[in-house]
């Protein structure tokens, strides 16, 4: 490993202060770049109300870490959680999101301590992760910098990147770099730049098949949080809308609400506040938080939309396109938000890039290192939430045709599901157990049902009869309105 590299990193969001942070300390120089004005040096609040971020159009949506970054966080930066907790985020483990049958007979198991959220603004998280950052010897931001395109030459037949043409006060100038990172987020330029030059760079790309509204509230004076109610959950999939509940830090939460984009009158419908509230109202688990009675908006409806799952394959054929250039985060790999798992993925592809110069000093085992980790570590979730998105596409189209019969193998797994697998997280710890470490990316999703104990478990379940599981309450309470009924509730037309 060369310890005096200098690594330039294009963009300072999540995936760019991630790089900061895997690559700060003193043994390399890190040049952080960011379109941009500096963050406000007052406070959190100053950060929401007034910090803006043109090339971060998800700033202001819902957001959280998971267990595979929270863990990371507590292990290689304790100061840095320490800080994070100080200025009021949040950590909330699995023992807290267990239903009342589950709690009473809980007992930790090792790994538990990993399964943990980290509740924030997203305004929060970057603002204290970036002052955390640019304390770290080695790490310099330069703000109000618009990458025009790389500095590349052609020897060998091969294609190296060697560093940015940057434009600053109307001036364009070279800023060379041993190693150049793409962290420009989901509208990045780099792949074409490169095609340009010569590159062979292929894209995987499937739909989200939704759009995102997202409104921000804050608890009134003398209000506390809703105490937690498994019959009230504070988020759910009804097809036609879904809903999720993000605690956030200093008294804030927000409420995310996803449409599918077949849905044009309910989208163009919900960025109007009265009806975003309304449905909301409508929907028990999201109406105990937003009661005008324990909270106050803060905040308009901010929409984001044309979404979709996209990996961009940097190795054609084994061969490595591009030289001293490596990407992460969405201008790597970009998934559905709904999973929660832009943030994390930014982060630990940082990280593992980290692994990857640090193995060998020859640019192409770098990158064939590096696209080999990125493959191994996020590929299965990638995958999943891909054909989970073509699930959700399906099941909305279907909404809309009161004909619709199911087949025979959907009736199956819609009773597997329902009869089966969520009630099995209800009821049994190792099944809960096993969903969350899927759901914090800990492990894959194709492994969960291939561990024997959760298997028996969800089977079990299957077999049980319906009347005791009502008794036992291992049925979800309905979360919301049929789609007719909110359309009519909405008044707009079905």
């Amino acid at each position: 490993m060369r310890n005096d590299e200098h690594i330039l990193v294009a963009g300072s969001g999540i995936a760019g202060l991630g790089a900061a942070l895997a690559f700060g300390g003193g043994t390399r120089r890190v040049t952080i770049l960011d379109r941009d004005p500096p963050p406000p040096a007052g406070s959190a609040e100053e950060a929401f109300y007034s910090w803006e971020r043109r090339g971060a159009t998800q700033l202001r949506h819902s957001h959280a870490f998971l267990g595979r970054l929270t863990t990371l966080i507590r292990e290689r930066y304790p100061d840095l959680m320490a800080e994070l907790l100080h200025e009021g985020t949040r950590l909330f483990g699995f023992e807290d999101g267990l239903t009342p049958t589950l709690a009473q007979h809980y007992v930790p198991s090792k790994g538990d301590e990993d399964l943990k959220l980290l509740f924030s603004r997203r305004t929060t998280l970057e603002l204290i992760l970036r002052r955390y950052a640019a304390r770290q010897p080695g790490v310099t931001f330069i703000n109000d910098a618009g990458v025009r395109g790389p500095i590349v030459r052609h020897e060998g037949g091969k294609l190296f990147v060697d560093g940015l043409k940057v434009e600053r006060i109307g001036v364009v100038e070279d800023m060379r770099a041993d190693v150049t990172v793409d962290a420009t987020g989901r509208n990045t330029l780099f792949p074409d730049w490169l095609r340009a030059e010569g590159a062979t760079i292929k894209e995987d790309s499937k739909p989200c098949g939704i759009l995102y509204y997202t409104r921000h509230y804050k608890l009134r004076d003398g209000q506390e949080e809703p105490q937690r109610d498994p019959n009230a959950a504070g988020g759910a999939d009804l097809g036609y809308i879904k809903y999720g509940v993000f605690i956030a830090d200093n008294r804030h939460f927000s409420v995310t609400v996803a449409v599918p984009e077949i849905e044009s009158i309910l989208r163009t419908a919900i960025v109007k506040p009265e009806n975003f509230d309304a449905a909301c109202m409508a929907m028990p688990g999201a109406a105990r938080w937003i009661d005008p009675v324990r909270a106050e908006p803060v905040s308009r409806v901010f929409s984001m939309g044309e979404l979709h799952n996209v990996w961009r394959h940097y190795v054609e054929d084994g061969v490595p396109q591009a030289l001293n250039f490596f990407a992460i985060g969405d201008a790597s790999v970009r998934t559905n938000p709904l999973y929660g798992r832009g943030c994390s993925l930014g982060v630990v592809e940082a990280h593992l890039l980290r692994g990857a110069l640090d193995s060998s000093d020859d640019p192409v085992e770098r990158a064939l290192t590096y696209e080999r980790e990125i493959t191994k570590a996020m590929r299965p979730y990638y995958n999943s939430m891909v054909d989970l998105d073509l699930q959700a596409i399906r099941r909305a189209e279907h909404e809309r045709d009161p004909n619709y019969q199911p087949g025979l193998r959907a009736r199956i797994m819609k009773s597997f599901t329902e009869e089966g697998l969520m009630p099995a997280q209800r009821g049994d710890v190792e099944v809960s157990r096993a969903m969350s470490r899927v759901f914090h990316m800990l492990d894959e999703p194709a492994t969960m049902l291939r561990k024997p104990r959760v298997l028996l478990g969800v089977l079990g379940m299957w077999a049980t009869s319906t009347v005791e599981k009502k008794r036992r309450g291992l049925y979800a309470a309905k979360a919301g309105p049929e789609r007719a009924d909110m359309f009519k509730l909405l008044n707009i037309a079905a």
